[in-house]
């Protein structure tokens, strides 16, 4: 396992569990840091240049690398700019685009999201794109440039799961890229299921922020994380559909 690093844009990494944005606070960000393991950080640029004197990034520890997030764009346009602007702050070339122009749902728009992923990676980005589970949009996005692909489980912040299993299942299966499940991973049953499925890594932050137990819970994803991607990498053992089969040849005996 020590050798079994995640890959993105030529950098490795030795965690695959990343901490996404939105409810930050100072111990979570120490919990997935140290009970977690986490070695990406998302970051809201919109967040990090409020001028504030309390700025999220003086809570980020050294050596964890930002994955800056274009929260709050509604077009390929807009995330284009907040994207150049993260790098002007000094956050480095790893972007995670997140278009929306769905305000209810908040479902990211794929189109858009490929029109951002082109532009950004012929200037050098390692883009990581946000996407709703879909094949054609993410062959688009590989071939655009993306350096993984990160297909939501179900709506941002709901805790409710691998609603779109089957269709991350197949970006698994055909798109040559980490496919890295974000946004709805609730508990760590549900993130080990994505690793054992062949995800390259979980990105997660409302499960852990509303967690009665924080820091037990991030060690609980982490566990959950490495467990599931120890399976992967064993050969998960084969379904039988219809009746039984015995796992001890001695039970022939019994016919005798």
């Amino acid at each position: 396992m020590k050798d079994d690093k995640l890959i993105i844009g030529g950098r490795e990494f030795n965690s695959r569990f990343i901490l996404g944005s939105g409810k930050y606070s100072l111990k979570l960000i120490e919990a997935a840091v140290k009970d977690a393991g986490a070695e990406i950080i998302t970051l809201a640029v919109r967040r990090a240049n409020t001028g504030d004197d309390e700025n999220i990034l003086d809570f980020i520890p050294e050596g964890v690398t930002l994955l800056p997030n274009t929260s709050g764009a509604r077009n390929a346009q807009e995330a284009v700019r907040i994207a150049r602007l993260a790098r002007e702050l000094g956050c480095g070339d790893f972007v995670k685009i997140e278009i929306m122009r769905d305000s209810k749902y908040l479902l990211p728009d794929n189109q858009e999201t490929v029109k951002a992923t082109e532009i950004l990676a012929k200037e050098g980005f390692v883009v990581m794109p946000y996407m709703y589970p879909d094949l054609n949009a993410a062959r688009d996005m590989a071939e655009a440039g993306a350096a993984t692909i990160m297909p939501l489980a179900s709506p941002i912040g709901s805790n409710k799961g691998l609603a779109t299993r089957d269709f991350i299942q197949i970006l698994i299966d055909e798109i040559d890229l980490p496919v890295i499940v974000d946004a709805g991973i609730g508990r760590p049953s549900q993130a080990c299921e994505a690793m054992e499925m062949g995800a390259a890594a979980i990105m997660a932050n409302t499960a852990l922020a509303t967690a009665g137990n924080l820091t037990m819970m991030a060690s609980a994803f982490k566990d959950a994380i490495e467990a599931g991607r120890k399976a992967y990498l064993a050969g998960l053992g084969r379904v039988i559909t219809r009746g039984a089969s015995a796992s001890d040849p001695l039970t022939g005996f019994l016919r005798d």
